[in-house]
């Protein structure tokens, strides 16, 4: 029993390292907006709307990454 619940908690800390990357993803996409923005002003909304659509998507990875650490924790 200890040892099945010391992999868990090795399975669920393993699964969260996604958060990492999903950081490290909306540091780039945001940087890239700031990139984008100071090469073309003039596409400053256009480019806004893609950013909050990659910022949706790579937070949407790290949810599901924080889920399978919870199923994980939490299963039977």
């Amino acid at each position: 029993m200890v040892l099945l619940q010391s992999a868990k908690f090795i399975g669920a800390g393993l699964a969260t390292i996604g958060l990492a990357g999903a950081g490290v993803g909306i540091g780039t996409v945001f940087g890239a907006l700031v990139l984008g923005i100071s090469r073309n002003p003039s596409l400053k909304d256009e480019l806004f709307k893609l950013a909050i659509l990659g910022f949706a998507l790579t937070e949407a990875i790290a949810l599901f990454s924080l889920m399978m650490g919870f199923l994980i924790l939490f299963a039977l």
